[in-house]
């Protein structure tokens, strides 16, 4: 399997390549940090990936953003791309970003902006290779604007429109979309909360994630909890969600 990780060295895509490279998958990899790719490429090896590509980015240098695809593409040739993963994304100071607009707007633009960026450039390409699975990290927080992270929660909700939208699009051409929407996930971007029952570790996330690739989801809620959480969330009138401090 040919499998393109975009944001290779978070927590839930480290956690998914894992799986793949213990498959003997064909993995490249994208992103910000040299040494951490370097180390996280020298494990997948060890771990039985059959062949392993590399590619830095700072992922809001968008006009990279087609570089870093072409590279990926020429790397694993003919064969194409059978998934592509997007994972990668902040979680902001809310309070910091309701007075700080070029703070809000970087923080929009790597939680929503930029993952559109690159589906611009990968979408014409899964098209005119007629298979393929886009698979992309959200979040259940862009489900409804919550007061304590509306601004984290808008740039998800951005994207997962677009691929509402994509989906469709691509859907005659064979490729699939996919919304992966992670609940509450231990990871370094959440270490400074405190963890309770409603928590996941990244690598019980990565094994929903490899369950829903094999059954073709459209949108899938990890764990599955979330969905009749999120549910609950946005059947709350509005008269009454507006007074929630959660």
């Amino acid at each position: 399997m040919n499998i393109l990780v975009i944001g290779a060295s978070s927590a839930i895509a480290t956690a998914v390549a894992k799986r793949y490279s213990e498959r003997q998958a064909c993995l490249f990899l994208i992103a910000r940090n040299v040494s951490r790719l370097e180390l996280l490429r020298q494990d997948l090896k060890v771990r039985g990936a059959t062949r392993i590509g590399t590619h830095v980015l700072d992922l809001l240098d968008h006009e990279k953003h087609e570089a870093a695809i072409d590279a990926a593409i020429q790397f694993f040739g003919d064969a194409g791309i059978d998934l592509a993963l997007i994972c990668h994304g902040s979680l902001p100071d809310q309070k910091a970003v309701e007075k700080d607009f070029e703070l809000a707007q970087r923080e929009i633009d790597t939680n929503g902006l930029s993952t559109v960026s690159l589906l611009i450039r990968l979408a014409p390409h899964f098209e005119q290779q007629g298979h393929g699975l886009l698979a992309i990290v959200t979040s259940v927080a862009g489900d409804r604007g919550r007061q304590t992270n509306f601004v984290y929660g808008a740039a998800k909700a951005l994207v997962s429109t677009y691929l509402q939208g994509l989906r469709g699009k691509l859907l005659p051409s064979g490729v699939h979309v996919m919304d992966i929407r992670p609940g509450l996930v231990d990871s370094p971007m959440t270490q400074q909360f405190e963890k309770g029952l409603l928590w996941s570790s990244p690598e019980l996330v990565a094994e929903h994630i490899e369950k829903a690739v094999r059954r073709k989801r459209d949108t899938v809620y990890i764990p599955g909890y979330w969905r009749l959480i999120m549910a609950v969330v946005r059947s709350i009138p509005e008269a009454v969600f507006k007074r929630l401090k959660f």
